[in-house]
């Protein structure tokens, strides 16, 4: 086109059309962008008819009148603005119009929400033509006020001013309104250098009319006039500091004044502002305030310059907000909190420029604070990292050179993990930055080692499981990409010691560690694993070793090594597949879940592995130039690894499907299933790919019927996996099924769905949902049921899932339909022989898998639909009268006296049930009809079993017990939710045109909200409405999104309701009013949770307003249900995590009316008081995971308490002087006020921070006087809670002024109107006080020793307390608990120093007065005695300790010396008649003699008692002698851990016995004991002594031996406790290697293996702490065994790998010890078991008739295959290495007959099971299934074992 195509009509017409195309588009159309593109690079002269076309295109647009249109223009709008005029008319009209269509659909949602988007868009429209409008109009035409542009821009600030204040729209829309107000004021006002006092003025609301343009007061006077409220103030701020220019100085004094402003006004309204999303844009403003701030000091005056200084006014406020907030629960406020205190820094760095920032005294003091604070504060992390960044790493070690230890001891929390690997890396990174920096290369890295690898190497292999852990995944990878070359460094200290340090299965050890980092290293790049095996760093043996450790998470470790790559196309090799499936052997079997997880998604990485390395592999097999450079890399040509491939996934799939044998546990069920599907996942066919291996070609009918066997496991995960795993293969799955196995499962499957027992209809459910994809189903099982249907089967286009379900559901709905009718006849008979909740369980299965947004049969469903309503109604109606009932599970008269029967009358009378029998109606004894109805019964059950003798029936009769029938009912009620809450979701979220097309109608919705209604406001019974819950949810979550605008309404209809019938409390209403409410507060919390979280929470915040006025009623008169039901919902609200931050503005409300309820006369209003206290605590505090009452976790800041929670400062503190008012000290009455208590819980929560010190509004020193008055109340309790809550009252610096106080204002001696209830208060305070201070890591420093020594004065001042001198035991118990207190913690702090040897003189002479030394006067019946006994003596002991210490005894001084003489020794102790002192005393010298056998001495407790030397004798006296169980067994422990050699020799002197009577005395203490524990001890005592005699040659007769051994045996029983378990594994391992795996046998053949045969047992022990225990016998075994032979031994290996090991260790032991034709029978006899199969089935027929739940012991983890499998492996073995043949052998004979009778017994029991008997008769088909297995290998053996067979023996060889 040329020049003079410009006026061409023809282009013009292209032009006007361009524009027409470019408006309609929408705006995210990429065709628009296309346009926008190409009209752009027009040549110039058709700019201006291009311009012209568009700009009659927009006016056209902007005529535009529809609400809804508005939105498109907007766009348009945006993608280009030319004519300001009319554009500013068209936002103009469009605000107002927008607003105007809000105000007209007030209350619906969607359309709302659509509204306030359009507005947000339209604001930001306006400002970005504002700011257009600035840069493009030349001059200030547009500033006359007579022209339209500014009339317009008027009217626009005026909306954006009415928007900003209108609380009701969304809080974005009036954050922009902010922004715009700002924008259009800027844009508007002059002079501009007076804009900065303006806004100030609008902020401080110090604005004067008379001092403002009118065009300003007539557009904002709001703002003007009215106090605003917070919210518009705060985004008026932001508006400020995102609008105006703070850099380079440009608004001069006023804008620096305005800064400081909005500073001020924004630390006012943190305190105010609670709501979640406004407290986060509070910190976000905060945080742009202080990037202006920056912005603002680059060209500051000096006086900003000081008013921004870190010591300044303001920046301590800020500072104060962050310490308030860096703990917040919000993440983004404390992520903003973090910017804010980094840029404070910098603020401070400016403000200080050119001095030296790190000896900065502000810096100093933040820092010293900082590490003074303890390591749960979330807070410190982030702030220590700001300041590294500041100051450097080395200034702060230089303070403390254990920080780094001290964080990673914190990483054992995972809450505390990630904030503290991050300061870490921010630590490390630094100090290797500086080390670079200063010193040459090479010299520092040692150094820097020490520092950062030394101690975490030590952690890993030390550490406990979680800190190890969480170090692993959070440190170690930071470590190594910051320092790569470190990995040598560990890989080298960790080979060193892993040989000697294995760990164990609580500790990784060396092996564990190193595993740990290869993983890490691997994972990240850093390491190639075929290099470190090759090079021999890792041999093939560690890693194996590695892969069976005893802790899980060293085999997970050494997994990942081979599953994690940083390529994930590297070529796996086949040493990795060897290991995997040397893996796969022995860690199926996992009992943790979490180890489970990890085990399938490292196998899922490596499959991901397989499956893109092949694909590569396929690519470079076509390419044939670059094959040769992966045959260098793999040494083989690319065929030949895939082929590896494939090879290898087929024999992982067999092993996969092998473990799902019969009788497998189903943990092993749970790996194998999900990593099957892992594999059916990855190597599925994409079209036109080749693929390197597939499930299918894996599976035939044998693997599918497995798979099918999975639905009868008891575990619904794995029924889950089957089914899952099954619709990945259905076709091939069902292309296996032949017409008589479908039918068989079908009716399999149709029986279970009307069961009595509850899982059975789960099962039911899943084999139904297979077999409707089959396609034969119709015609074949389907065929027998139901009437041909010819329209639906010839429809073809019906899918066969959406026929098969129809039918499917129309069969089960007939016959649900038919059984209602007969339960209603009698509810007891369908109770017993048809409840009815698993048919409605499988149709509520079948619905949830069918898509509905393409049915065909639509006319069909919609009937369907109908019925299944109706018939859940009338369903409801028969069972709802007994879970509605006030005791649903006593509606059957189960004893005969009247009472009870009249009782029951009265709850018939109340629920009228629908049964027209007359079972209930006349209160029958059971007793007298037993014979009667049982003969009915079994009338009406032909199909079960009739041969049954009658007491069988008799007691089918009896056995219809309340259970079976509440069961029944509260079951239907539950499936009955769960259906229709399936069937509210079929409501589409659009409403269609045709109404023909819905499946259900909004009517029926609504009758189903109806329903839910009913039930969840009137059940009683738990389950019953905690299931209708279920359903109602469903249906509340569809009506949000629904937007149908009657139903979208319905929740805030139903609440207001329910809110009304609560206040009105009519006598008539039926709402349940249990104590808890029953089903209310699920009603109301489903009706809340549903609301969306993004919008108002209008029906939230309604709820709250009435249901807090309920609770904390103003005037008494009311009635206290609402007020009940109130306290009750209210805890259910806070509780419900869905409502999250948005209840947190209620706590504060709600802690006021727990604690007033507290005070009710009503038991009702205190019990739901007390509930809503606790939940709140636990809102408040989080929830509480460890036991340790006084951690520091679940506690708060005082400051950061009452700065979340303001209104409850006064509310407390009033409380509590309420409270403390009836502590009259000089009244002796006993007045007890309700609410002390629960005020002293609360304050007893905080705990004090370095950081409180001068925020002076919110200071807990008023609350310090009252707790210290609380401490005189005559609860001894509340004494004790008052100590507590004191220490966060005092900040740490006061406390020892405080002590002091409280010290002197104890009486000096005993007056006459002396209170001890005072005294015993003010002592615990000073306890607790004391413990806080001493343990806390602060200022050890020289104030800190003064203020300890003045203590120590004043106590000693006091001592006449502990002394004789005082009457009351109780209070010198106390004064003794704080000397004891003191002593243990004086040698931590002070080097020997003469002042403390007055404090022991003290010491000794409270000892000597006491009453240990001269008998004890008074009986135990004393108040106070055991206590003032235990205290003394814990006294006696630590004095003990210290005197016997080095520092003493090595003093030389004559004081010293006097000192180091006892006052009292052990043996004292030992004789006293009280067994607590005696208790005390045993349990220290049993802690000395550890430490001694440990050959440490533990740091900080000094010396070690001094043991008297007659120590053997007193012990060995009081063994015989001793009463108290508790000290007898403490004796014997002692006795166990001390040397054998001084113990005997003492025997016959001190209690005349020689060795073997003390050995048969014990023995017979371990047989016949009454506890456990004194078995245990004396079982190991005994064993000990067992092992001393026979190594010293010293005779024991047969029978003891075989005495002992029996008990050891007896001690392994499966119901044994496990503390008993667990003696007998230390006992066997004790005798491991002298009498299990000797040289020669020492006790015989069959009591050797008999012990092999516990060791056997406890590796199979349910208990995982058994099995590790017994483990350890398998790693001594080992290392006896192999260290003779020096081949690869596994050293420490979990138990299946240990059971394994265990038989080849008994084979090889039998080999050489010549015992091989004794030993073999007795393992033959081990693999058959020793079960009788007659009677096993006598017992389980009748069991299973029996119970509605199985019951009774079953080990989850033992599995009996898999014994049987690895002890025939190695059977096999040895017969073959030994050609053993056994001719003749009478044994062997014997075991022969029982086998053969045994196969032909099972087969007849097989065979007398109904069809599909894995389904119908599962324990038992699954028993007869192993020991079919069992018999089968034993007679394969057996004849192996016959001597004509040798030529089997030989080709068994080959």
């Amino acid at each position: 086109m040329d020049e003079n195509s410009a006026g061409d009509p023809m282009v013009k017409a292209c032009l006007d059309i361009l524009g027409e195309m470019y408006f309609s588009l929408g705006a995210k159309n990429p065709l628009k962008k296309v346009l926008a593109s190409s009209l752009n690079s027009l040549p110039g002269h058709l700019m201006v008819p291009a311009v012209q076309s568009f700009v009659c295109c927009l006016q056209e647009e902007l005529k535009a009148t529809d609400v809804y249109l508005y939105r498109k223009v907007l766009d348009n709008l945006a993608s280009c603005m030319e004519d300001f005029s009319l554009v500013l008319q068209f936002l103009q009209k469009l605000l107002l119009d927008i607003q105007e269509e809000n105000r007209k659909n007030h209350g619906n949602r969607i359309v709302q929400a659509q509204l306030m988007h359009d507005l947000l868009i339209a604001i930001k429209v306006s400002m970005m033509l504002i700011q257009k409008l600035q840069e493009n109009i030349q001059g200030s035409l547009w500033k006359n006020s007579e022209s339209f542009v500014w009339q317009s821009m008027c009217s626009l600030l005026k909306s954006c001013t009415n928007f900003l204040i209108d609380a009701t729209l969304l809080q974005t829309v009036q954050t922009t309104s902010g922004l715009a107000v700002i924008l259009f004021t800027r844009a508007m006002y002059e002079p501009a250098e007076e804009l900065p006092s303006l806004i100030s003025d609008l902020l401080l609301g110090t604005v004067e009319h008379s001092g403002v343009p009118a065009w300003f007061v007539r557009s904002c006077g709001v703002l003007c006039t009215a106090e605003l409220p917070d919210s518009v103030l705060l985004f008026l701020c932001h508006g400020a500091l995102a609008m105006l220019d703070w850099k380079n100085g440009s608004m001069g004094e006023n804008g620096e004044k305005l800064l400081l402003d909005i500073a001020s006004v924004l630390l006012s309204l943190s305190s105010g502002l609670k709501e979640s999303s406004v407290a986060t844009s509070l910190s976000r403003i905060l945080a742009i305030w202080t990037n202006s701030a920056l912005a603002a000091l680059v060209s500051a005056t000096p006086e900003l310059k000081i008013k921004l200084n870190g010591n300044s006014d303001i920046i301590g406020k800020v500072l104060e907000y962050i310490y308030t907030h860096w703990d917040h629960p919000l993440d983004a406020i404390r992520h903003q909190t973090k910017l804010i205190f980094k840029n404070l820094l910098q603020i401070h760095q400016t403000t200080i420029a050119g001095s030296n920032g790190k000896s900065d005294p502000f810096f100093a003091r933040l820092i010293k604070h900082l590490l003074s604070l303890d390591w749960h504060v979330k807070g410190k992390y982030a702030s220590l990292g700001c300041l590294v960044e500041c100051v450097g790493t080395e200034n702060i070690l230089q303070l403390d050179r254990t920080i780094p230890v001290q964080i990673l001891d914190v990483m054992s929390d995972q809450s505390l993990a990630p904030y503290a690997s991050d300061l870490l890396e921010t630590m490390f990174t630094n100090h290797k930055a500086h080390f670079a920096l200063s010193f040459q290369k090479g010299t520092w890295i040692d150094q820097w080692h020490n520092i950062w690898v030394s101690p975490l190497l030590l952690i890993l292999c030390e550490g406990n499981h979680d800190q190890t852990t969480y170090i692993i995944d959070y440190y170690l990878p930071k470590l190594l990409k910051c320092n790569p070359d470190s990995l040598s460094y560990m890989i080298r200290i960790l080979q060193a010691s892993a040989d000697a340090n294995l760990g164990s299965c609580s500790t990784r050890g060396a092996l564990g560690a190193l595993m740990a980092c290869l993983r890490t290293a691997r994972a990240h790049g850093h390491l190639e694993l075929s290099n470190i095996m090759s090079s021999g760093l890792v041999s093939t043996e560690c890693l194996k070793q590695g892969l069976v450790h005893q802790h899980s998470q060293v085999c997970i470790d050494a997994l990942g090594l081979l599953c994690e790559t940083h390529r994930t196309t590297e070529i796996v090799s086949l040493d990795e597949m060897q290991l995997i499936q040397f893996f796969m052997m022995y860690n199926l079997n996992n009992q943790s879940p979490s180890v489970r997880q990890q085990i399938v998604s490292l196998l899922r990485k490596l499959f991901c592995r397989i499956q893109e390395s092949s694909q590569v592999l396929y690519k470079l097999e076509q390419n044939k130039t670059k094959q040769e450079l992966v045959e260098k890399s793999t040494k083989m040509p690319p065929l030949r690894v895939l082929q590896q491939y494939k090879d290898f996934m087929s024999s992982v799939c067999a092993r996969l499907f092998e473990v799902l044998f019969p009788g497998s546990s189903h943990p092993t069920r749970f790996c194998a299933l999900s990593i099957l599907e892992s594999i059916a996942e990855i190597f599925s066919v994409p079209k036109g790919q080749a693929q390197v291996f597939q499930l299918n070609q894996e599976i035939d009918s044998a693997r599918v019927q497995a798979l099918i066997q999975c639905f009868a496991s008891t575990f619904e995960e794995v029924k889950i996996l089957a089914f899952r795993l099954l619709m990945k293969l259905h076709d091939v799955a069902l292309n296996l099924q032949g017409s008589e196995n479908l039918d068989l499962l079908f009716q399999a499957a149709i029986d279970l769905s009307t069961s009595t027992k509850p899982y059975d209809c789960v099962t039911a459910s899943y084999l139904l949902n297979f077999l409707v994809y089959h396609k034969g189903l119709q015609h074949t099982a389907l065929g027998k049921w139901l009437e041909h249907n010819p329209q639906v089967e010839e429809n073809t286009s019906v899918s066969t899932v959406e026929k098969n379900t129809l039918a499917v559901i129309k069969l089960l709905l007939v016959n649900v339909e038919e059984e209602i009718f007969k339960a209603k006849k009698s509810l007891l008979q369908a109770a017993a022989s048809f409840p009815m909740y698993g048919r409605v369980h499988c149709i509520t299965g079948a619905l949830q898998q069918l898509p509905f947004n393409n049915l065909a049969l639509v006319s069909e469903w919609k009937e369907i639909v109908t019925r299944l309503i109706l018939m859940s109604y009338s369903l409801s109606a028969v069972v709802s009268p007994v879970v509605q009932s006030s005791s649903p599970e006593g509606l059957i008269p189960m004893d005969s006296d009247p009472e009870s029967a009249g009782r029951l009358q009265m709850i018939l009378h109340e629920i009228q049930p629908q049964d027209t029998n007359d079972y209930f109606m006349q209160a029958k004894i059971l007793k007298e009809h037993c014979k009667e109805e049982s003969e009915k019964l079994v009338d009406q059950r032909p199909t079960k079993n009739i041969c049954m003798e009658m007491r069988g029936k008799d007691r089918q009769a009896c056995d219809v017990t309340a259970q079976m029938v509440l069961v029944c009912c509260w079951r239907s009620m539950k499936e009955v939710s769960l259906l229709l809450g399936t069937l509210c979701k079929l409501l589409p979220s659009q409403t269609t045109s045709q109404p023909s097309e819905e499946l259900i109608t909004v009517e029926q919705v609504k009758n189903i909200g109806d329903y839910f209604k009913h039930h969840l406001l009137q059940s009683r019974h738990r389950g019953a409405f905690e299931l209708a819950y279920a359903g109602f949810v469903q249906l509340t979550e569809m009506l949000s999104r629904c937007n149908s605008e009657s139903l979208h309404k319905m929740p805030e209809h139903w609440l207001s309701c329910v809110l009304e019938e609560i206040k009105s409390c009519d006598p008539s209403s039926t709402l349940c009013a249990t104590r808890r409410s029953a089903g209310i507060p699920f009603y109301i919390q489903a009706l809340l949770a549903s609301e969306p979280k993004k919008g108002k929470t209008d029906l939230l915040k309604m709820a709250m307003k009435e249901l807090i006025s309920l609770a904390a009623p103003l005037n008494e008169s009311l009635s206290v249900i609402p007020q009940v039901h109130a306290l009750n919902i209210l805890r259910a609200l806070y509780r419900d995590t869905r409502l999250g931050e948005n209840i947190m503005p209620y706590v504060a409300d709600g802690i006021k009316a727990s604690v007033l309820g507290f005070m009710s006369p009503v038991w009702a209003v205190r019990n739901s008081s007390t509930l809503l206290f606790s939940a709140l605590i636990t809102r408040i505090f989080g929830v509480k995971r460890g036991k340790d009452e006084n951690s520091k976790k679940n506690r708060m800041t005082g400051r950061e308490f009452f700065s979340r929670f303001p209104s409850l400062y006064p509310f407390l503190l009033k409380q509590l002087e309420v409270v403390t008012s009836t502590l009259n000290s000089e009244t002796e009455e006993l007045k007890i006020h309700p609410s002390l208590f629960l005020l002293l819980l609360i304050l007893g929560r905080l705990y004090p921070s370095p950081m409180d010190g001068s925020h002076s509004a919110l200071s807990t020193a008023p609350f310090v006087p009252f707790i210290i008055r609380c401490g005189h109340s005559p609860v001894y309790r509340c004494r004790e809670m008052s100590g507590r809550a004191l220490v966060p009252s005092v900040l740490a610096n006061e406390v020892p002024h405080t002590v002091l106080a409280l010290l002197r204002g104890l009486p000096d001696s005993a007056a006459r109107g002396m209170r001890h209830n005072s005294v015993h208060g003010t002592l615990l305070q000073v306890l607790h006080l004391l413990q806080s201070y001493l343990e806390s890591n602060q200022f050890v420093s020289l104030d800190f020793q003064q203020g300890l020594s003045d203590i120590i004065t004043c106590m000693g001042t006091k001592l006449w307390l502990a002394k004789r001198l005082n009457p009351c035991l109780v209070t010198r118990a106390a004064y003794v608990d704080v000397l004891v207190m003191l002593s243990t913690h004086l040698e931590k702090f002070q080097k020997q120093g003469m002042q403390l040897l007055g404090f022991w003189e003290d010491m000794k002479r409270v000892i000597s007065d006491s009453e240990l030394l001269s008998g004890i006067p008074y009986s135990s019946a004393v108040p106070g005695l055991i206590q003032y006994l235990q205290s003394i003596t814990k006294l006696v002991i630590s004095v003990l300790s210290v005197t016997a210490g080095p520092d003493m005894q090595g003093c030389g001084s004559a004081a010293a010396k006097e000192m180091a003489k006892p006052s009292l020794s052990v043996a004292l102790l030992l004789h006293c008649e009280f067994h607590e002192v005696r208790l005390l005393a045993l349990e220290a010298i049993l802690l000395c003699l550890k430490q001694r056998n440990s050959k440490q001495i533990a740091e900080g407790r000094g010396g070690v008692l001094c043991l008297p030397t007659d120590l053997e004798d007193t012990l060995l006296t009081m063994a015989l002698k001793e009463t108290n169980p508790q000290c007898f067994c403490k004796v014997l422990e002692i006795l166990y851990n001390m040397d054998l050699r001084n113990v005997l020799p003492k025997t016959e002197c001190s209690i005349k016995m020689n060795p073997n009577e003390l050995l048969t005395w014990s023995l017979n203490l371990a047989d016949t004991s009454s506890s456990h524990e004194s078995q245990t001890i004396a079982l190991k005592f005994a064993s000990k002594l067992v092992i001393h005699l026979l190594q010293n040659h010293q005779q024991i007769s047969e029978e003891i031996l075989k005495k002992w051994v029996q008990l050891i045996v007896y001690f392994c029983g499966d119901e044994q406790e496990t503390e008993m378990l667990l003696a007998a594994a230390e006992v066997l391992k004790s005798i491991t290697s002298f009498l299990l795996s000797s040289e020669k046998l020492i006790l015989g053949l069959s009591d050797t293996l008999g012990l092999w045969k516990c060791v056997i047992l406890l590796l199979q022990n349910e208990d995982s702490v058994v099995r590790d225990a017994a483990a350890e016998v398998i790693q001594v075994a080992q290392s006896e065994t192999k260290s003779n032979e020096g081949e690869f031994a596994f050293r420490i290996v979990n138990a299946p790998m240990a059971l394994d090991l265990a038989f080849g260790i008994v084979c090889e032991l039998l080999q050489r010890w010549g015992e091989i034709h004794a030993g073999v029978p007795v393992l033959l006899q081990w693999l058959l078991g020793d079960s009788d199969l007659q009677r096993d089935g006598e017992t389980s027929a009748l069991e299973d008739d029996d119970s509605l739940f199985d019951k009774g012991e079953v080990n989850f983890w033992a599995e009996t295959l898999t014994l049987v499998r690895q002890l025939s492996k190695h059977l096999l073995h040895l017969v073959s290495v030994t050609h053993l043949t056994l001719p003749d052998h009478g044994e062997l004979n014997h075991l022969s007959r029982i086998a053969l009778d045994q196969a032909h017994c099972i087969e007849h029991l097989l065979g007398a099971l109904p069809p599909v008997p894995e389904f119908s008769r599962t324990p038992e088909f699954t028993r007869l299934a192993i020991q079919k297995e069992r018999i089968t290998v034993c007679l394969k053996i057996l004849n192996l074992l016959k001597p004509d067979d040798t030529c089997k023996n030989e080709n068994l060889e080959k």
